[in-house]
């Protein structure tokens, strides 16, 4: 199955780029995020991006484009208050954070990191303004999953919808290609084998990291309202707040 062709994308993203806009990006050196913050420094809409986390990228990695434009923060996860997120007032707040199994070393560590942190962090960057939230999940997120992973993943979207953000975002991307990562893992590795081969008849089994990245930049330029309509986005309501939910499919596609 071939990714949908999107209609008026083009007439979208000069809405978009028409009004600058500031960013906050949370796991800047992540998987994800080292690409997304690429992006957002290159995007001529995002005029003021801050990097923050509890390490930040070294400044000889950053593109030419940082300097005047990014500021970086290291912060206390444990110390949220202390950091003043809030006061950058900012129009999207980007989280591409996250953790495994195997590096928290238990269940509850992980819930602190991947669930704890990241709600935390989108509440203490929450202003008196309109705002725009992009969470990075997981394809398998479901809240009634038995695999504690997918449903740690659905109930961290669940929260961050439960904050009240005036446009909440959850991109559930599919198997990661490309990717630059230290540690060997066996088992991802032969799972990349077998979705880069389903990869060529279905756009639902894996993504580039860069093409997410770029999905991602886009949808935080445009936002819910003007994504065109060959993006099946879809509406999830919980407890009576909306999130836009973006899989796989519509995320490879916003990328072409």
């Amino acid at each position: 199955m071939s990714a949908p062709v999107f209609t008026g994308s083009a007439q979208a993203t000069s809405r978009a780029m028409s009004s600058a806009k500031s960013a906050l990006i949370f796991g800047a050196t992540g998987q994800t995020g080292r690409h997304l913050l690429r992006e957002l420094i290159e995007s001529p809409t995002f005029t003021r991006v801050c990097e923050v986390g509890r390490r930040v990228t070294p400044t000889e990695d950053l593109p030419a484009q940082a300097s005047g434009k990014v500021e970086q923060k290291v912060i206390d996860f444990e110390r949220l208050e202390e950091a003043g997120l809030k006061e950058g007032q900012w129009d999207v707040i980007f989280i591409a954070m996250g953790t495994t199994a195997k590096s928290a070393g238990s269940q509850e560590n992980f819930t602190k990191i991947d669930k704890e942190y990241v709600v935390n962090a989108a509440k203490a960057a929450k202003a008196d303004k309109d705002q725009r939230l992009i969470y990075v999940s997981v394809s398998t997120a479901n809240p009634k999953s038995s695999v504690f992973y997918s449903r740690s993943k659905a109930l961290t979207e669940q929260a961050l919808a439960d904050l009240g953000y005036k446009d909440t975002i959850v991109f559930r991307p599919a198997v990661l290609s490309n990717t630059n990562r230290q540690d060997t893992r066996l088992a991802e590795n032969a799972l990349l084998a077998v979705t880069g081969v389903l990869s060529r008849f279905s756009s639902k089994v894996q993504i580039d990291v860069d093409k997410l990245a770029k999905s991602i930049r886009i949808v935080g330029e445009q936002g819910t309202s003007d994504l065109p309509s060959g993006a099946h986005a879809q509406q999830t309501n919980w407890g009576g707040k909306n999130f836009t939910m973006i899989d796989n499919s519509s995320a490879v596609a916003l990328s072409h």
